[in-house]
Formats: structure tokens, sequence, C-alpha cells
């Protein structure tokens, strides 16, 4: 089995993946590849603070032991597999394909949170927030818990869905992995504590990195499906999503979670705490929107964010295609 069908983006496999990830899931099992590399990751963090070496060097050192150890590693079990048996090869680029999506798992915690607050139990829905985001959630009533589901898919829609599409339609297996195993990074060792400043900068700064094109280019995704949904608002999108991605602290988040505000009509963020003490009261969105709070606000929010990943896997599979003629 040649490289270029070991490794290299296929149209044909990334339709199966896709189409396993919205039916399925994401599969929840010990051995998952992103479960793997966290493993990984805090394996070399204790290494690597033990020999103290916790700056910025250890941090860059941390991403290339990673990085060489999945994105290297995985690539070439599939070519071994590929070299053995043509089916195998196949069967493994599919599994970490699918693995690595993640469009249907996102969708379907976010409606864990709607259906909790639909039965009326306020605390399993902030269970399940707390799942999703870094923020006090005893303080939020179930409109909070709303908005933070639909910041939480939101955003997630570029860093679950479009930059991996991105990543695979632009380089295969390999630089999917790599973007995953920086997206662990980031989401492990990206802190701006003291203990992470310095060791987790490298991952922070590359995920920064990786997410800003595929984040721009969920803010128009996002704004051509409002611009196609009936009872959303297309120009809206466009608009705030480029006026207001800059209120939010992320360079990259921003970017979708506006563009979903004016698609929406509804306003996202508020009053946020953390440890007890209220860090911001922003809003993001038209001043004259109301703010998102009710059931049917988050029902419309899940399909325009379905409807956008949807339009996202159809531009990769279009761009693969491309590159096959």
């Amino acid at each position: 089995m040649a490289y270029a069908v070991a490794l290299e983006p296929s149209a044909a496999l990334l339709a199966v993946a896709i189409v396993l990830d919205i039916t399925f899931g994401d599969p929840e099992y010990g051995w998952h590849p992103v479960r793997l590399i966290g493993r990984t990751v805090s394996a070399c963090e204790r290494v690597l603070r033990c020999c103290n070496v916790d700056g910025y060097g250890g941090g860059v050192l941390l991403f290339l032991i990673v990085a060489t150890v999945w994105a290297g590693g995985l690539s070439a079990a599939v070519l071994f597999s590929a070299s053995a048996s043509t089916s195998l090869g196949v069967a493994l680029h599919l599994w970490v394909l699918y693995s690595l999506l993640a469009l249907g798992s996102l969708l379907r915690h976010g409606r864990r949170i709607e259906d909790a607050l639909r039965a009326g139990n306020l605390g399993g829905a902030r269970s399940a927030v707390s799942q999703l985001v870094g923020r006090d959630t005893e303080p939020m009533d179930a409109a909070a818990c709303r908005r933070a589901a639909v910041e939480s898919l939101s955003e997630n829609l570029t860093d679950g869905v479009v930059s991996p599409l991105f990543w695979y339609a632009l380089g295969g297996l390999p630089l999917l992995v790599l973007f995953k195993v920086v997206s662990t990074l980031d989401s492990m060792v990206g802190y701006k504590s003291p203990e992470y400043l310095r060791f987790g900068r490298c991952g922070a700064r590359l995920d920064d990195a990786m997410n800003f094109i595929p984040a721009r280019i969920t803010w128009l995704l996002v704004a051509a499906a409002a611009a196609i949904l009936p009872g959303y608002s297309g120009p809206k999108a466009l608009r705030h999503g480029f006026a207001d991605h800059g209120v939010l602290p992320s360079p990259n988040s921003g970017w979708s979670e506006a563009a979903a505000a004016g698609g929406l009509e509804r306003r996202l963020v508020g009053p946020i705490w953390s440890d007890g003490t209220l860090v911001t009261d922003i809003w993001i969105g038209a001043s004259s929107d109301p703010p998102l709070s009710t059931g049917t606000d988050y029902d419309r929010a899940a399909i325009l964010v379905a409807a956008s990943g949807v339009f996202a896997a159809a531009l990769a599979l279009g761009a693969v295609l491309a590159k096959s003629w």
C-alpha cells in the first residue's frame, strides 16, 4: 500500500468517518487516541519536572517528545499495517480518523445539558456544564447553563470539527494527529497559572497557531449556515463574528462564538464566576438582541452548529477530492 493511500487524505474514508461520528459520536474506550496522548503528556511532564526541565525549553521538549511518539508513531503504525495488509492499513486509518472527529459527541453533550434542564434537574445540567467549561457552575441558572452550552458548542466547532478536518484535508493523518497532540497539550498544560505559564507556553501558542485559519473559516461557515437556514441571520453572524471576536481573550474562539450570537440573534456570555469571583459580565452579539435563555434558543443553536459542521465536512471532502484529481 503506497504512502499516498496509507497516510494522505482519503475522501472515501473521510466520508465514512463523518457518518460514523454523526451516527455514533466519539467512541469511548480506554485506548482512545486522545486519552493515550493525554497519558503520554502526563508521564512526560512528570519526568521533565523531576529533571527540573519545566521552563520554556521544557515545554518545547514536551511537545517534541509527544509529537514524535504520536504523530510519528501512529503514522509508522499505519504504514506498517498497510505494508502487511491493505485492508488492515485502511481500517487503522479509518479508526484514527473517526476517533479524532467530534461533531457527534459535541452535539450529544450539549443535548445532555438541555435534557437535564427540561427535566427540571438544574444540578445535573450544572454538572454537565462543568465538563465543558472551567467556570463556577453553582451561580448558574438555567439560562446561564444554556448559554455556556452554546458557547462551548460554537467554540468547539472550531477545534473539535473544523480544525481536524482542515489539517486532515491539508496533510492527511500525520497533520491531523499533530493537531490533536497540540490541542491536548493546550488543554492539559496551556494555562496562565504560575505552574504552567512558562512550561505550557509552547503548547498554548502552537494551539493558537493551528486554530488560526480554521477559526476564521468557522466564522464564515456559521455565517453561511445562518444565511441559508430560515429564521437565522447570516449578515449578523458575519458582522458580529468580525466585530466582536476580540471581546473574548482567545485569539480564535471569539470568531465562532460571536458569529453564533449574531446568527441566532441572541446575546451570549454574560456574567461568569471563577473561584467565587465575578471575572466578567461582558456580552457578545447585538445589544438590541435578548440574551439566549430558552430551550428553543438552545435547539436553534444546535441546528446552527450541526449545519455548520456539515458544511465543514462537505468543504473538506471537496478539498480532498480536488487534490486527488
